[in-house]
């Protein structure tokens, strides 16, 4: 008995040093989110405290806190989407860093897109204006037509000066 004990001992943990990490690597990866996992999440939210500072890159403790929070949830088995409908719900649509593509928020992606087609419509008006030639206006078109008596009114008048 004892010399089976022996050689049973040695070989479960041997057992045990093989299955262990395998069972980990291969395991339910929302047990142990790992900060790349939480860094994904994060880099879709903006910090409460701070404008304009992504969640994954701001120190503040509310970031921290946050941070634990998205890893807490992680481990609880929520999904990205929940997690983010999650912040959004409590904080608002402020803490997105990119606004949904719906409602009036689309005229946020809709806009840049108009402006740059009313820029190359100008742009195109001005370029065209610069290139073509005027139009050479025919010296016909401004002469008045001055009645006979008055030009000989004018030539007597020189006729007299001269």
């Amino acid at each position: 008995m004892r010399r089976r004990l022996f050689f049973l001992v040695p070989v479960l943990l041997l057992a045990l040093l093989i299955a262990g990490p395998a069972q980990a690597q291969s395991g339910d990866p929302g047990l142990f989110p790992t900060d790349n996992d939480v860094n994904v999440i994060a880099k879709k939210l903006y910090c409460p405290v701070c404008p304009n500072t992504p969640l994954d890159v701001c120190e503040t403790l509310a970031c921290k806190d946050w941070r634990q929070q998205i890893r807490n949830q992680l481990s609880a088995g929520w999904s990205e989407g929940q997690i983010i409908d999650y912040f959004v719900e409590q904080y608002g649509q402020r803490v997105l860093a990119e606004p949904e593509r719906r409602g009036f928020t689309s005229f946020v992606w809709v806009l840049p897109i108009l402006l740059a087609l009313i820029a190359l419509f100008v742009a195109a008006l001005i370029l065209n204006s610069w290139l073509t030639p005027p139009v050479a206006q025919s010296s016909e078109a401004h002469i008045s037509v001055i009645p006979p008596e008055k030009i000989a009114q004018i030539e007597q008048e020189l006729r007299e000066m001269y």
